[in-house]
């Protein structure tokens, strides 16, 4: 039997209308991180190319934010934009209520100045950058050696952020001896040792086998609980803003096309990043027929709503294709039916599916809120 003439029943977890999920409590409404009008036009024999155009980011404090897209978006330029290793072209930056492009003129007190401000701002690279002559002890206290920081104080420091990271065994160890993952988390020790309110990853688990992949995003969200870090990451990974991202922003030739808090993207009629976090695929089987994206997510009770959309309206459903997982800690999913009849057929059936609490897009219809809830 052809699987649209099955009737079927999904058990799906849904949240009740009106029900909001709340991020982790260490997140605040506060700004650490805010973007205005930034862009970044790299000059090269005679030719202009624009890589950051007009970015507005606001990442608030307590939140990992994850900036995603492919190569070429401009999220590398972003980022180092963010800690001044690019200086932007046009717009501000502002860390920790610091504006940081006001500290980039000319002149030794304004670089004084930004070297006192980016020692607040810890940076995780793609690849690992450790000084292969050094110590894993001593790449974690470099930067307490510039600072100026007593040998006594380094050490005790370096000891105690690689004992946080799972590497205490390791302080005397070389890169060399070490797996991509120990290197990363030597990275991310490094980039603790100012104490700094911000950290920015660049990419830090691409080079990484997805088990290793998932021990260092882990080691990034146990880190901004326990610390109270906001963190930064850059990335091409769906898995990652799926892992542990609070809020994400997707980007595009250089600009930020959708943003918002995960949650509010999930529920956001026609959103790119939701699509792109739980794709699924299927295609009508007949002109008279209604294709329907279902998302839901939410800590009710589960519901059998497709069963009950069956039995309720006598109709045969199909599903299409379907993706679960699990979204900070939520269950999240998207499902795609097919319902027998045109869209006009179909009003009463769908509108049945919105009062419970559901996501619905009609594919081939307008979104009926596009973008709403996302910033």
């Amino acid at each position: 039997m052809p699987p649209h003439e099955n009737r079927v029943a999904f058990q799906t977890e849904c949240t009740p209308p009106g029900h909001t999920h709340a991020l982790h409590p260490t997140v605040t409404e506060t700004h650490v991180i805010t973007t205005t009008g930034l862009t970044k036009v790299y000059r090269s024999r005679g030719r202009e190319v624009t890589a950051l155009d007009g970015v507005d980011l606001h990442v608030r404090e307590g939140e990992v934010y994850g900036v995603i897209g492919q190569s070429g978006a401009g999220k590398s330029s972003l980022i180092r934009c963010v800690n001044l290793l690019e200086k932007p072209t046009a717009g501000t930056v502002t860390v920790a209520g610091q504006d940081l492009t006001a500290l980039s003129g000319r002149g030794p007190r304004a670089g004084r100045e930004l070297r006192q401000a980016r020692s607040r701002i810890g940076m995780v690279f793609q690849h690992f950058n450790l000084l292969s002559t050094r110590t894993v002890q001593d790449n974690v206290e470099l930067p307490l050696e510039i600072l100026g920081t007593s040998g006594k104080e380094r050490s005790r420091k370096a000891l105690e952020l690689l004992d946080l990271v799972g590497l205490a065994d390791k302080a005397k160890a070389y890169p060399a001896q070490l797996s991509g993952g120990q290197k990363q988390r030597v990275g991310i020790a490094r980039a603790l040792a100012g104490d700094p309110k911000v950290l920015l990853s660049d990419e830090a688990t691409s080079a990484l086998d997805p088990e290793t992949t998932r021990s260092i995003l882990q080691l990034l969200r146990d880190l901004n609980r326990q610390l109270g870090l906001t963190v930064l990451l850059i990335t091409h990974e769906m898995d990652v803003v799926k892992n542990v991202c609070d809020s994400a922003a997707l980007m595009e030739n250089g600009r930020i096309v959708e943003s918002g808090t995960v949650s509010e993207l999930l529920a956001t009629p026609g959103s790119e990043l939701a699509a792109a976090l739980f794709p699924v695929g299927g295609e009508a089987t007949g002109d008279d027929r209604t294709v329907v994206d279902v998302t839901f997510h939410g800590e009710a009770a589960t519901q059998p709503v497709i069963s009950q959309l069956s039995r309720t309206y006598n109709i045969d459903i199909s599903i299409l294709g379907a993706a679960i997982d699990t979204v900070g800690g939520l269950q999240v999913g998207r499902m795609r039916i097919e319902l027998p009849g045109r869209y006009e057929d179909n009003v009463v059936p769908i509108g049945f599916l919105r009062e419970q609490g559901l996501q619905i897009d009609v594919l081939g219809q307008e979104p009926v809120l596009l973008k709403e809830g996302a910033k």
